[in-house]
């Protein structure tokens, strides 16, 4: 019997749920009709912040930020992604005007927000290791740049990994389905594209990828292509269990 592995549900359990466009990690209760319309004050002074930062005028931009900041931490709370990204844009905008070491506080408290919500290996934490690495250079202190700037690369790595085991997963999850409506052609294409991804991440070797070996021997030989099955029995090297294939015996697992 094949399984389907739940990743796609632990991502929505695990995922970030919205109320009015606001981040509820971190945020202790639901906000109220007047807190919602504060919110929304918010946002339209942090639109004007942006659009400040895009005619040039860094003080006006700073004062719209800073107004929004006030009114998102008296009703988020600091600890929520909301907070940590208009943070992350504030301190950008004293980078562009020169006051580094502001630009420096703001980033490196949406970075601290983002690792204690988030964890290391999240997009939004990349974003705020860049933006440190950039700052740092711009500063001229370019360790410091090269620091965090490996460290961007390293989270981005491995969130690429982590999208390319997910995307496997699917394929498999979705050539189960195939195999169990006899469609088993296009099982077998899944199979096959699930295999190619993790060969490439978890080498031959690998549980998972001896996992596929032993999926597509499978159906091969469900499909009665029983040369094909034993070559792919073959590659399975857990030699526990074995794969019967008619009166042949490869040692394997199933």
């Amino acid at each position: 019997m094949r399984y389907i592995t739940t990743v796609l549900f632990l991502m929505f359990i695990t995922g970030c749920s919205t109320i009015g466009g606001y981040s509820q990690r971190g945020l202790s209760h639901t906000p109220s009709v007047e807190e919602e319309a504060q919110l929304q004050e918010a946002n339209i002074l942090n639109n004007r912040g942006v659009q400040a930062y895009k005619k040039g005028d860094y003080k006006k931009s700073i004062e719209y930020y800073k107004r929004a900041i006030g009114i998102k931490e008296k009703v988020l709370g600091r600890e929520n992604l909301n907070i940590a990204t208009s943070y992350n844009n504030l301190g950008l905008v004293y980078k562009r005007s020169g006051n580094y070491p502001k630009a420096l506080a703001y980033i490196s408290t949406s970075l601290k927000i983002r690792k204690r919500i988030l964890g290391r290996a999240d997009s939004q934490t990349a974003e705020s290791y860049n933006n440190l690495g950039t700052l740092y250079a711009t500063m001229g202190d370019k360790k410091k740049a090269l620091k965090y700037t490996k460290q961007t690369i390293e989270i981005k790595e491995r969130i690429i990994k982590k999208e390319k085991i997910d995307t496997a997963i699917s394929y498999n999850n979705l050539a189960v389905l195939n195999e169990e409506l006899g469609n088993y052609e296009e099982a077998l294409k899944d199979y096959f594209k699930a295999l190619q991804i993790n060969e490439e991440v978890f080498g031959t070797d690998h549980r998972v990828t001896q996992g596929n070996y032993s999926n597509i021997a499978m159906l091969y030989y469900t499909m009665k292509k029983y040369k094909k099955a034993q070559e792919y029995a073959r590659l399975v090297k857990d030699r526990d269990k074995k794969i019967k294939l008619e009166d042949i015996v490869v040692e394997g697992k199933e």
